[in-house]
């Protein structure tokens, strides 16, 4: 899925040649409203020297017509060009098209704008926006940064130019082109893995246990449901031969912070049923950042999560979290398979988290092999014969 989708990207992508000074071009007015509201025609050769950034991947280029210079009535998702003006923690921009671009002062750019949760980097909402606002994720995130991590550079500023409108003036959301809300998964193994909190590990433990599932000769759908847009999930999972690829940007969500747990159910509920459509014989999903963060939280309660999670596979980066983890799960009764991720680097740390949890430990490079994904994820009357 996510392949053939960046291959649709590719042919749209453009990236500016000339770099630093931030491009002029003329336009035509196409109507002035109330409070100096002005929509204009997005001129096609400016767009081509523009950057447009992952969070905007499921948007037409050709659907990209106008530029709406009234900014005070903003939603998350809404797609917004904005000029790049001083560059701070994130040098670089991540393209609809699955490579990282370098950014330049004066250059302009196209992404959304969106609330973002990091406790490694950031917190960013969309609280106080005005002329400016920062850059608050890689994948193309405009927000104003609240707070951030003590070892967390000054955000990259932006200043903000106008929304991105149809041909008819209207401001162009990711949500319009969201898949179709769909039933979920339910006939199929699905695998969870949930961890700590971010840099736990979550991400290289799908991606193997991915890769054991498949080399197993299993059609293995990947999600992540949760979290911020950007591509370096997904082009993990991609990498480890899963059949289909989706994270919340495919439900219509450039970032899942303050979302209400209905809309969060609806997410997981979307991606699972589409991967299973799509030929899906097991599903892993990713929920991000870790168990006491608000969304992930609600999510892990929720009737849905219960009724379709098989299994759990807990991410932590050394034993204390790993107990403590795996003992708030089970305190929740979720069938928590086993802890894996960057604690898997210490043998003593494996050996002090599996004797006070009584929980398997696995060694998160061990997941790609099909003997071991077999036994360890998922109950072997869904598996097939390698």
């Amino acid at each position: 899925m996510f392949e053939r989708h960046l291959s649709d990207c590719q042919r749209n992508e453009t990236i500016g040649t000339a770099q630093g000074a931030r491009r002029q071009s003329t336009h035509t007015i196409l109507a002035r409203g109330e409070k100096g509201m002005t929509t204009i025609v997005y001129d096609r050769s400016r767009l081509d020297r523009t950057k447009t950034a992952f969070t905007t991947r499921r948007v037409p280029h050709d659907d990209m017509r106008t530029i709406v210079t009234d900014i005070a009535d903003i939603r998350a998702g809404d797609l917004v060009l904005a000029s790049v003006k001083s560059i701070g923690h994130h040098k670089g921009l991540q393209l609809r098209g699955g490579r990282r671009a370098d950014l330049y002062a004066g250059e302009e750019i196209v992404l959304c704008f969106g609330n973002r949760y990091a406790p490694d980097q950031f917190e960013a909402t969309l609280d106080g926006i005005g002329g400016t606002c920062h850059l608050a994720a890689a994948g193309g995130i405009a927000s104003q940064v609240q707070c951030r991590h003590a070892r967390t550079r000054k955000p990259t500023e932006l200043a903000l130019i106008g929304l991105v409108g149809d041909a008819a003036g209207k401001p162009l959301n990711i949500g319009r082109y969201a898949l179709p809300t769909a039933r979920p998964a339910s006939d199929v193994p699905l695998i969870v893995v949930l961890g700590t909190s971010m840099n736990a590990g979550k991400t290289t433990t799908m991606a193997n246990l991915v890769r054991g599932l498949t080399a197993g000769g299993v059609r293995v759908g990947a999600a992540k449901v949760t979290g911020t847009g950007a591509f370096a999930d997904v082009m993990a999972y991609t990498d480890a031969g899963a059949h289909g690829v989706l994270d919340f940007t495919d439900a219509g969500h450039v970032s899942t912070y303050r979302l209400e747990l209905d809309e969060l159910e609806r997410v997981m509920g979307t991606l699972t049923g589409h991967l299973r459509q799509a030929g899906a014989e097991a599903i892993v999903v990713e929920v991000a950042d870790g168990i006491f963060q608000r969304e992930t939280a609600m999510l892990m309660q929720s009737r849905l999560f219960r009724d379709i999670a098989d299994a759990v596979i807990f991410a932590a980066a050394d034993a204390v979290s790993a107990v403590g983890g795996v003992n708030h799960l089970r305190q929740l009764s979720l069938p928590v398979l086993a802890v894996s991720g960057v604690i898997t680097q210490s043998p003593l740390g494996c050996r002090e988290a599996a004797e006070a949890a009584q929980v398997e430990v696995i060694p998160t490079f061990d997941l790609a092999r099909p003997d071991v994904a077999r036994v360890f994820a998922f109950p072997t009357p869904f598996l097939k014969t390698a």
